[in-house]
Order: structure tokens, then sequence, then C-alpha cells
């Protein structure tokens, strides 16, 4: 269990927070390139890190990020006319570049300088995989783009898919992390003889309470669930926490997976779950499969009206509850994202931590939160960069599950599997069994 004051520290992360100051030291997932279509398309309200922005792709094609204020009189710049490069704010027509730079100011006498003294509060962007990047630091020079895979495919071999989760980002985390729920949860009305003989699915069937380990890493925090394969082997699923909010689940088959999930904090109540992965791999969202495929709402204009799920608490998440009597599901609720929807969210916007009960299948969970605590304290009490945010390359690296012969140093023999940007030939994913991609 945390503390109150630790339970404060991991999940605040609005202006002047520890673990805010923190995620500010990375780029951020702000936007999808696909929500800003075209060159002077309408600006579209942004919640980020607990604060509200304006973003717009100009004329030229480039994204800028703004305040939500504009700097004369504080009217919203989300009503503003996107036109000739830059963002006019209709109260007075004062325009602004995608630098926040002030370009015309058509109340003020023509030899005024004035506009040369008044910037927009603006944020750098990069746009990279169908994804617009913001950084929110305070570097003159921000870093490079983290080296992660999925976002470096070349066009046409990348997937997204995106939803809205109504609860603090580090509890949506967890549940990433926390690859003990999948035999429950997602795979619970299973049972050992549906999947096929050999597999690795009747290997995670037969035995539910795999053993744990759990090691640090240069960016993050690794470990592995294993249970025995067969009397000379055993089977592990081996995931990744990544900072500032990435997750790489053990789906799969460890050197075929190319995937990461980011826990984007809207605000301390409100996260975006962001997934990359390779065109067509396991655990995508194809509309033919029901278990990995969650209707959203169209997207609104508010603050909070982006990729919102349609089954929610206030219908009980679609729940079936005959499906669930009949174990036709086991918990009766209709895909693998809305499972974990449902129960993230029940524990409330912040869940007390002081309250729970953690047990041995919870260690990555545990060491995960204190490497995050650790790592907000050292930036704000001695200026420590955080893991990962002046090396991209860290980045570089792949999760999923792995058999190996008994006795061996698992860390050391999957060094070569874990490395992204790396082709093995011969693997397949015949081998998992028909296990739902969770």
């Amino acid at each position: 269990m945390l503390s109150k004051e630790d339970n404060e520290l991991l999940c605040r992360v609005g202006p002047g927070t520890p673990m805010g100051d923190l995620m500010r030291q990375y780029w951020i997932p702000a936007v999808l390139s696909s929500e800003l279509p075209n060159a002077d398309s309408d600006p579209m309200r942004v919640t980020l890190l607990g604060e509200q922005f304006i973003a717009f792709r100009d004329t030229h094609g480039k994204v800028g990020l703004f305040q939500n204020n504009c700097p004369h009189r504080g009217a919203s710049l989300f009503f503003g006319r996107n036109e000739e490069a830059g963002l006019r704010c209709v109260y007075h027509g004062w325009k602004f570049d995608v630098d926040g730079t002030c370009v015309d100011m058509p109340n003020e006498p023509a030899e005024s300088d004035f506009k040369s003294k008044v910037r927009a509060v603006a944020y750098p962007t990069h746009e990279r995989g169908g994804i617009i990047w913001a950084y929110m630091g305070s570097k003159r020079e921000p870093p490079r783009l983290p080296d992660l895979e999925p976002n470096m495919l070349p066009d046409g071999e990348w997937q997204l898919s995106i939803y809205q989760r109504e609860c603090n980002w580090m509890q949506a985390l967890e549940g990433d992390i926390d690859t003990g729920h999948t035999v429950f949860l997602h795979t619970g009305a299973m049972a050992a003889g549906d999947a096929p003989e050999g597999s690795w699915g009747k290997v995670a069937l037969n035995n539910r309470a795999p053993q744990y380990e759990v090691v640090p890493t240069d960016i993050g925090v690794m470990y592995t669930a294993h249970r025995p394969a067969d009397e000379d082997h055993v089977y592990y699923r081996i995931a990744q926490f990544l900072f500032p909010f990435w997750a790489m689940i053990p789906t799969g088959v460890l050197g075929l997976e190319i995937r990461a999930r980011a826990w984007v904090p809207m605000d301390d109540h409100h996260t975006l779950a962001l997934t990359l992965s390779k065109a067509g791999a396991r655990g995508g969202t194809p509309r033919g499969n029901s278990l990995n495929f969650t209707e959203t709402y169209p997207n609104g204009t508010g603050w909070f009206d982006r990729f919102r799920c349609v089954a929610n608490e206030s219908n009980d998440y679609q729940i079936d509850r005959e499906q669930q009597r009949s174990m036709q599901s086991y918990t009766g609720i209709p895909s693998i994202f809305l499972q974990d929807q449902a129960v993230t969210e029940s524990m409330g916007p912040i869940y007390k931590r002081w309250e729970e009960h953690l047990g041995t299948s919870d260690a990555m969970i545990i060491r995960t939160r204190r490497r995050l605590i650790d790592a907000a304290r050292a930036l704000r009490d001695n200026g420590t960069p955080p893991p990962g945010a002046e090396d991209p390359s860290l980045y570089g690296t792949r999760s999923g599950g792995i058999v190996l012969p008994r006795g061996v140093n698992w860390v050391e023999a999957t060094a070569e599997r874990r490395k992204a940007f790396v082709t093995h030939d011969g693997l397949s994913r015949e081998v998992l069994g028909g296990i739902p991609a969770v």
C-alpha cells in the first residue's frame, strides 16, 4: 500500500506537481494526425496534463499547440479563425503563428510595436507515425522523440487505437502491468481443454497462479510471470514499463510483437489509452473480432469529448448477466478493453491505495510505483533528469512470451529477443493456441 502523501505525488499531474513536472520532461502524445486532417482545418480543444490547449494545423501543415486563452483579454482561441498561416482571435483580431509569435495586431496603430512584445504560450510539436507529439518542458532544445519502434514504422505499416478512460492515469497503467488478471478477467470462461495440446495458451490456463520476477531497467521496470511448460522448460511472459507512462504487455511471442501503449493523462481523472502497433499485429482492434473491438462515440468539441466509449458506467459497460451466468463470458462485458475499463473505473477517479492489500502477484505494480515516486522526488529535490528523458534510444525494446530451458537466467537469455528493430526468422504465433489478444 501507499501513504496518502505518496498516492497524491504519484497521481497528480497538473502544473507544479512533482509527477506533472516529471512528465513534462518527455515528449507527450497529444493529438492524432487524423484529428487535424487538413491545412487550415478547425481548431480543436485539447486537455493535457491538467492544462487546456487549442491545437490547429496551419496553412503550411505545421501544428500549433497554444494556451486556450488569448494573451490579450483571455477569450478562448478555440473560436479563432485558422487562416493564412496563423490563428486569429475573433475578439480583437490578434493573430499568432504556430510558435506563438504575434504576427498581426490590427486594433493597434500601425506605428505601434506592441505586437513584438506579446506572445501566446505555445509548445513545440512534432508529427510522426500518425501522432502529433508535444514537448511541455523547459529545455530550449527539446530531446529527440523516443525510439519507439511502432511509431517509427513506414507509412502503411503501423496502426493506432485510442480510447478515453475516466480514471487516473496510474490505475489505468497498473492494469497493463498486471498480467495476473488476464486468466480471470479476460479468459476466465476458458478451460485448459479449450486450448490446443502443447500450446502456450494451455500452459497459462493450466496454471493461473504463475511466479513473478521483477527487475529495474535503464528506462523503467521489466517483469516476467512464469510457469512450467513441461518437465524441462518454462513459459515466460515478459512485459515492460517505460517512463513516464508507457507499457508493453506480454501478449504474443517475444521477438515478433511491435507495440506499445501510452496512458496519457488528460487531467487527474481522465486518461487516453493510445496503442501503437504494427499493422495487422495481434492485439489490434479489427471490427471482425468482437473481443478486440470497442465502439466509441464520434468526437465532439468539448474538453473531454474525444474517444469516449459507448459502453460506460452509465450503462454498466453493457454487461450481459446471462452470458456471465452461463460462462459464455467470465465478465459478461463485451470487449477486452471494456473489461479493463469497467474494473479500473470502478475504483473511483483516484483509488485510495492506502486501503489496498497487495500480494506477491503485485510485485511489478509495487516496483513501478516506487520507481516513479523516487524519480519525481529526485527531479524535484535535486534536478535529476528522469530515466529516458535525455536518451531516446532506451525505448528500443519489445515484450512478449518465450519458452526457455529450465534453470537459465531469463534476463540474459532474452536480451537479443527484446531488442527492437531486429528481425527474427522462424518465429510463429501458432504456439499461442487461441488465447485472446490481451
